[in-house]
């Protein structure tokens, strides 16, 4: 990992409070199911490993989801993606993340890598959202829900600097709620993608294929 991903890395979760309630920030706040060696500096590395390229293209969801980015770091990517050693420029990690039973599988973002393998994409995409946060119910740490506008809002800065340290990579939405956010930001985007989840993996795919 070069000095500059970390650089980014640190820059980008530096605009992003920590500590409030029913929002979890991966790279700062630690999680009382995080296993021994996942804390918030591992999250900050990997997602250090992860923005260092030269992307052509970025995907942005809506928020990190429990099952994810609220252990692995990085959108769309889930710790047993990241135990099989899946994820390009991170390696494998040697113990678990969570103190889960067994690894956490997110469905969207195995349908998320194996299309970008599958077009030939996958060294050259960063994944994002446009809320970086992982919103959860107060009273359950393994839930998802759907940030508030004003929740949104904070992921707007983080967001902006990335598009703006790549600014020939293209920007793909993830969904309606992904697209309708970047729209509100004034953000252009080449164009947007069904979402994986509930039976969305083929449109998802074929409208990557379409984009590409």
């Amino acid at each position: 990992m070069h000095k500059s991903g970390l650089t980014l890395a640190s820059r980008l979760v530096d605009t992003l409070p920590t500590g409030r309630s029913g929002l979890f920030n991966p790279w700062k706040d630690h999680c009382p199911h995080d296993a021994e060696g996942n804390g918030p500096e591992a999250r900050l590395r990997r997602l250090a490993s992860h923005l260092d390229c030269e992307p052509e293209f970025i995907l942005t969801g809506e928020a990190p989801g429990y099952q994810g980015c609220r252990y692995s770091g990085i959108a769309f990517t889930s710790e047993r993606l990241l135990g099989e050693g899946a994820i390009p420029r991170i390696p494998a990690p040697s113990g678990r993340l969570s103190t889960r039973r067994l690894p956490f599988s997110e469905p969207s973002a195995t349908i998320v890598w194996k299309t970008l393998y599958r077009l030939g994409i996958a060294e050259r995409t960063i994944l994002w959202n446009a809320m970086q946060l992982h919103p959860h119910r107060r009273d359950e740490l393994w839930s998802n829900r759907t940030p508030t506008p004003e929740e949104i809002r904070l992921g707007e800065p983080a967001l902006r600097m990335l598009i703006e340290t790549f600014p020939k990579a293209k920007i793909v939405a993830v969904g309606k709620k992904a697209e309708g956010l970047l729209g509100e930001m004034g953000i252009r985007v080449t164009g947007s993608v069904r979402h994986p989840a509930n039976g969305g993996a083929t449109e998802f795919s074929n409208g990557l294929q379409a984009l590409i």
